[in-house]
């Protein structure tokens, strides 16, 4: 059974959303329950990470390997997909637990956590090279890829790096504590932008009103340097 088009974003979108969801009701778990809220938390955004990375893959095989990504696309690939994204994290921080110090285990997250950066970074750099190629794209279609992927990077980059520094770090750093705890807050708040992306509608609407300012702004300037140009001829006249 195959996907409908352009229906895998929003699949990883909403896992993303519901990881959301676990990390809140973590958060007020570790108000009564302490260590189970902060394992709930660590799993809800294991699985935001992960999820991001998923829909960063999916919108650069769309574009890169399109005909590759339409054969293999379908609702048991997703589900294995989502399954391994919820369930690996978990298993993997529970191995180095037991095979290592608790002040080794965060090192060897930080180290695990940092790893998608640089895939980051080449899925937006192989996405933007691939669609310059991709004469049968619309542009609206182009724009709303690219600031994906765009997107994905700037919460990754902003929100989670602070995370994986102060688990690198070997020393504790009150003011970094405290960006890793508004950053994971705002966590949730900047992944619903990816779920607007992901909607064809929202981001049409948003970069038509884009372009109407744009056009706008050029017209005021082109009528502004008419007047320009024309003064001097009437002056004389």
């Amino acid at each position: 059974m195959e996907v409908k088009k352009d229906q895998g974003a929003p699949v990883y979108v909403i896992n993303l959303l519901f990881s959301d969801l676990i990390q809140f009701c973590g958060r007020i778990i570790h108000l009564f329950l302490s260590p189970i809220g902060y394992v709930i938390t660590f799993v809800g955004l294991t699985a935001s990470i992960g999820f991001m990375v998923c829909i960063s893959l999916e919108r650069y095989l769309v574009i890169s390997k399109p005909l590759w990504y339409r054969f293999r696309r379908n609702i048991k690939t997703y589900v294995v997909v989502c399954v391994l994204v919820w369930t690996l994290p978990l298993i993997i921080s529970l191995i180095l637990i037991m095979i290592t110090g608790l002040s080794m285990f965060f090192t060897i997250l930080g180290c695990l956590l940092l790893l998608p950066f640089p895939f980051f970074i080449f899925c937006l750099v192989g996405t933007i090279k691939a669609l310059s190629g991709a004469l049968s794209v619309p542009a609206e279609e182009k724009r709303r890829i690219i600031a994906i992927q765009v997107v994905v990077l700037l919460i990754y980059s902003l929100l989670f790096l602070p995370l994986i520094t102060l688990c690198l770090l070997k020393e504790y750093s009150s003011i970094l504590d405290n960006l890793v705890f508004v950053c994971i807050y705002l966590s949730p708040l900047a992944d619903t932008t990816l779920y607007l992306l992901s909607r064809k509608s929202f981001l049409d609407k948003f970069l038509a009103s884009l372009c109407s300012c744009k056009a706008s702004d050029n017209q005021e300037m082109s009528s502004k340097d008419t007047e320009s140009t024309t003064a001097p001829h009437t002056e004389t006249v």
